[in-house]
This record gives structure tokens, sequence and C-alpha cells, in this order.
């Protein structure tokens, strides 16, 4: 590289200060530019219908979430149709969950999960209606009936409701395991319509199926759906020895089949189902016995998200197909499942070009599933049967939300100021060098010369850091420069990491697995502009615990300066994830689930109830899922210290994993209100401390 003319005697930091004033303004304004540019008053306005637009919040949140008048993101429990007055403000529930008990808070540690029950009515009521009216609209022979797949989300309270707001539809439980099974037996026993069905899909063996079998003696709706032909044997086994006649499906594989991540269950090389050489067997089988007219329903998936009507008719329309052909071999068919697929927009884009979207709406789905079918049984003349589907993932991902908190975030980019000009000066001469020629570009407007010039500069001083030429004082100055440089050439500010007390792999699990986003806003504060662009970077120690992918091809997330006292009171929402999450979820370094509250809407001062709640698992729930003994351990640690630091020991047992801010600290840090009650979690833990007697009881509990 050409040197360019610079007198290698003067010093540098009196050619910076005299270069200064001659800079092109870019590249001495650093970051503080666009905090100057919103200083100005035209570019101060901002709204609550600004933020609203700029996360899209009307695409992906109809018609449950919006932005209300005080900048907070409000639940609207029963969609449309809520009232004015019925609103759920989510910072104020934030505020009562964590809160401390004696200013009337429930003191939940964070992170929390909301779940909204009427948000889960809604979806439940919402499906059927959908599917009434297309089967009214086409002037379908039969009914919809459908069930939910446990799989989305086995909480106990979420399964009793779904049961409980289907049961005037005939809304039944699909299950995919022992467990699942047995949970959906208990609950369609105690609560369900006692026409609901029970769909048994998943591999089975003896002990399944037998399981399964045992449902229908009590009076439940049981089918058994083969994925592979050998089940059948061991179907046919365990009835012969129990005496129970059994209602069987099979699942086809399908040839049609989406593209993308959600697709690659479907088509001819899909993990699960029969194809039609091994659907002949079946029924050749089930006739040869006398029992062909167990053969009663017909199960298949195309995948999850389905991204048109168009590809949903022409799978639906292949099943019809196959359905109709069963009919016509002798067996007793009366029910066609769909599976699942019906999509949610995540992004709000209502368009088919991701797996984030979808380009249809609730009411076209069902439309083409239910016409499809009966198009297919029209040209064949069979008789129309009830339409079944899986649509956990539609039903569930609304009614939850999951709130976490920023509680450090990274400084804003550097500036060049005398004191670092003063540490460039002592730099060696080649440095030097570089340094001058990098500001003589500058002056010049030969951007691509100071671009070479300040790499060679960086590479030079951690080439002399190496071996000791430069310390450490010279090589932040360099980094510093070189990152004014880049950022006067027009480089875009590096977004800033914002630390988050949440664990990637526990609460969003999806995200850095396979790529999945969730819209993640801001809770409250959404009245004032959002002047920050970040990412989101969790507590664990693995580099793949961050959040740097969001809605809309975002690679960052507008949002605000965290509050003067630094450290609390700036919270986070993930919306749109109450399917999967809670049971992919892991336990990596030892992070459990949130704190969970079920938020009802009611007639009170702030339109909620908080009707169940519970703090998320401790330190010694984690341990112990890992096979440790925390009472073993803790009688270990107490031989080693003193009774005060003892009773330390045992709260901290009993404590959440997550970080916890001490709310007195922050109160006397002074600064701005965030417009929400303090981290409650430190308030949980000041209330520890009043109750020692208690705490120090704790671990003798810990084995009961």
């Amino acid at each position: 590289m050409p040197a360019l003319a610079v007198d290698a005697a003067t010093p540098v930091a009196h050619a910076f200060c005299d270069a200064a004033a001659r800079f092109p303004a870019p590249l001495m304004a650093g970051p503080t530019a666009a905090a100057a540019a919103a200083d100005k008053p035209e570019a101060a306005a901002w709204s609550p219908d600004l933020s609203s637009a700029l996360y899209n919040v009307d695409g992906w949140g109809a018609p449950y979430f919006f932005v209300n008048d005080d900048g907070d993101v409000a639940v609207r429990p029963h969609g449309a149709a809520t009232l004015p007055g019925q609103e759920i403000d989510l910072a104020k529930v934030v505020a009562k969950a964590a809160g401390p008990r004696s200013g009337g808070g429930l003191g939940l540690p964070l992170p929390l999960l909301v779940r909204f029950p009427d948000v889960l009515r809604h979806r439940v009521e919402t499906l059927n209606a959908a599917f009434d009216y297309a089967v009214r609209s086409t002037g379908y022979g039969s009914r919809y009936q459908g069930v939910y797949p446990v799989k989305c989300n086995q909480d106990r309270y979420v399964v009793e409701d779904i049961v409980e707001f289907g049961e005037p539809f005939r809304f039944g439980l699909e299950a995919g395991s022992k467990p699942e099974l047995l949970l959906a037996m208990s609950c369609l026993a105690s609560r369900g319509n006692p026409d609901a069905l029970l769909v048994c899909n998943g591999y089975k063996d003896d002990g399944y199926v037998s399981l399964a079998l045992t449902a229908r003696t009590m009076g439940l709706n049981t089918v058994i759906v083969l994925e592979q032909e050998e089940e059948l044997d061991i179907v046919i086994d365990a009835s012969r020895r129990l005496g129970v006649r059994p209602v069987v499906g099979m699942r086809a594989k399908l040839r049609t089949k989406h593209a993308g991540h959600f697709g690659s269950t479907s088509g001819e090389k899909g993990k699960f189902g029969l194809n039609a050489t091994q659907i002949l067997s079946v029924v050749t089988k089930l006739k040869a016995i006398g029992m062909l007219d167990c053969l009663q329903l017909l199960h298949f998936h195309i995948g999850s998200q389905i991204p048109t009507t168009a590809l949903l008719s022409d799978g639906v329309g292949e099943a019809a197909q196959i359905y109709c052909e069963l009919a016509r071999l002798g067996a007793d068919m009366r029910v066609i499942d769909v599976g699942g697929g019906l999509g949610i927009d995540y992004d709000g884009t209502h368009s088919a070009q991701t797996d984030m979207s979808v380009a249809y709406s609730l009411e076209e789905y069902a439309v083409a599933v239910v016409a499809a079918v009966g198009r297919v049984c029209d040209r064949k003349g069979v008789q129309h049967p009830i339409v079944c589907s899986e649509s956990g993932r539609a039903l569930v991902s609304h009614h939850s939300v999951l709130v976490f908190e920023a509680f450090s975030a990274t400084a804003p980019g550097q500036q060049v100021d005398a004191a670092t000009a003063y540490v460039l000066d002592e730099l060696t001469d080649d440095c030097r060098a570089d340094y001058r020629n990098v500001m003589a570009a500058a002056v010049r407007g030969d951007y691509d010369t100071c671009g070479l010039y300040a790499d060679q500069l960086k590479r030079r001083s951690a080439e002399q850091f190496k071996e000791g030429v430069l310390g450490l004082e010279h090589l932040a100055a360099v980094d510093a420069f070189c990152e004014i440089v880049a950022r006067g050439m027009g480089a875009p500010e590096q977004p800033r990491t914002y630390h988050i007390n949440l664990s990637v792999f526990t609460s969003l699990p999806d995200m850095w697995a396979i790529g999945q986003q969730f819209p993640i806003i801001p809770i409250q504060r959404l009245q004032e502009r959002p002047a920050v662009d970040g990412v989101l970077s969790d507590l664990t120690c693995d580099s793949d615990g961050k959040v740097c992918e969001f809605i809309g091809g975002r690679h960052s997330l507008p949002l605000h300066e965290l509050p003067t006292h630094a450290t609390r009171g700036y919270y986070l929402g993930m919306f749109l994830g109450g399917a999967y999450q809670e049971a992919l979820g892991g336990l990596h370094n030892l992070f459990g689930g949130p704190s969970v509250v079920r938020v009802a809407q009611s007639d009170g001062p702030h339109c909620f109830a908080v009707t169940r709640a519970a703090a998320g698992l401790s330190c010694a729930d984690v341990l112990r899922a890992m096979q440790h003994e925390p009472e073993v351990m803790f009688e270990v640690l107490k031989q080693r210290t003193d009774d005060a630091t003892a009773a330390s020991l045992a709260r901290a047992f009993g404590a959440m994993p997550y970080l916890v801010f001490d709310p007195e600290a922050a109160a006397m840090s002074g600064g701005e209100s965030s417009g929400m009650s303090s981290d409650s979690e430190g308030s949980a833990a000041g209330a520890a401390e009043e109750e020692d007697e208690d705490e120090w009881e704790f671990m003798r509990g810990l084995a009961v």
C-alpha cells in the first residue's frame, strides 16, 4: 500500500485534535448522531400507534393483543367480542404477579408465564364456529368434531380447559404416548362429552394398545390409529386377550407434501404412516378375520404450518380418495382426521413465503377442508364422514405470554476523545503512520483508502499486542478509533446486547433448535420512541443462548434505553409461544421453567383476576431432576459453616435459579420510573429474610 505523506514527528494527539474540526461530520458524530436527531421536536414525537405499527402488533396479534393508550401491551380476552373495559393491561398483570406481597402483589419471581384461559376458550369456540360455518355454507352432510393433540401443551389446566370449553362441541383429545393417553383418559372421563373422540396416535406396544382398549371399556370413544402395519397384530392380540372389540384407524402416507421445515414429515418419505400397499394389506388382514368393520377412521398429516389452502385442498382431496376407496373395500368408515397443519401467522404478514406465516384465515382453512372432502365423496357416492382435525398449534399458541426482564445492556459505541488520542500517541512508529494515513484519507474523503489503512492499523496493533510491544490501553484505543472510522464510512452501528433474565433453551427452545421466530416486543413504554437496536442474550453459559433474528426479517429489535437505575424495570414479552415450548424446554445450566399465573377477565378495577399462581422450579427442584439429593447436599454444606450462613444456604436451595435484584437497592439508586413495579424477585427474597425460621425449616421438607 503506498504511504501517504505524513510527518512522523507530529504527535498523534495534536494531529487528531487539529484534524477533528476538518473531519466529515459523519465520521466524528459517532453513536450520538441518532440521539441528537431524536432530540429534535419533530423527531421526538411518538405514540402507541407508531409502536404498534413498528412491531406489527395488529398483524400478528389480532384479535387478542394491541397497544393501549398508556403505551402498554393489552389483551382482548374474548377477541373481537371483547367489550370496552374488559381489556387486560399486561403490564398491570406483571405488576400484580411480581410485586411485593407487602404491596398487594404475589411476590412471584420472573421470568413469568401468563396464561389467559379466556383466550383459550375463544380459540376453541372460534375453531368450532369456523367449521360449523363451513359445513352449513357448503351443504356438507355431516359435522366437524375436533381433537386437541396434548403434545402441544400438556399442562393440566390447559388440557382441562380445552375439554371443558369443547364439551358442547364433542371436542376430544389426541394422545401420542402412554402418559399422554393416561391424562387424556382421566380428563375425558371426568369432564368430557361422551361422544368426544380419543385418538391414539404414535408408535405402540402391547401396553399402549391395552391401555387404549381399557379406555373403551370405560365408555370412552377411543380410536387406535395404526402408524405401522405391524401394529395391527398387536391390536388384534390385545383385543382378543381382553375381550374388547377395537375401533381402528390408519394413518395414510400421502404423496402430497409441502416444502420447508414443517413439511419434512409429509410425503412418501415421511416418518409416519402406511403407503398404498400397506393399507391394502391391513384391509385384507382385517377382512380375513372378520374385523373389517372395526376400521372406521382415516388419518393423515400434510405437515405443520400448511402455507396455502391450495396445498391443503390438494392433500385433503388425495386423502378423501383413500377414504372412499376404504369404504368401497367394505370398511365401516365414519371419520376422516385431517391431522394438524392449521398454521399461525407468527410474523403478521399473512403470506406463504416463509414458515412464519400462512396465507389464509381460520374460516378459509375450514371451508377448504370441508369442501375438498365433500367434493370427492360426492363424486364417489360415499356418505360424508365426520371431519376431525388436530389443530393444537392454532388452539394454544395465543393463550400465553412469556414475560422476562432485560437487566443490563452493553454500552453504546465508543468515541475517540482527547484522552484516547493521547494513548494513540504512544503507539509504535509504524502504527502511528497507519493512524495518520487514516486521518489524511478521511479528511480528503478517500474512504476506500481510509478503510484499508484502518484495517492495517488494527491488524498491526493486534500483532504487536501479542508480542508484548503494546499494552491493553493501546489495543482498546485502536479498537475505539477503528470503530469510529467504520461508522463514519457508513458501516451500520452494531446492535447493542441486552442481557435478559431467561434461558433460551428452557423457555424458547424452538428458537435455537429450528430457527423458529416468535414476536418479541417491550410490554410497556410503547408511547416512547425505541431508539436502540438490540439483540438479546440469555443467562446460560452457551453461545447459542441468544436471540438475534426477529420477525419481519430483522436482525435486531427496536428497544428503549434501560431505566436510569440500569438493572431492572424493563420488561419484554414473547407472544404466540403457547404451543410446544414448555414441553420441549430443557434444564440447560439447570435453569428451570418460569413462574406461572392464570389470569381471567373480571369486573374488578383492573379488569382481571389471578385465579392461580405458582413459582417456577427452585434450585432444589432442578438439582433433584438430575438425580442430586438437595437435602443431603445441604447437610454436607451445613457442617462447614455457622447457623446464619446455613440459613442462607437453605434459602439458596429454595430460590429459583434466575437472577434476583434487591428492590431496596433499586429504590435507593433513584432514577426514572419504568412505569411498573420493581422486580419482585428481590421482594420475595426480602420477605424470606423476615421469615428466617420458616426458611431454616425449608430443607426438612425437601424430601416430602
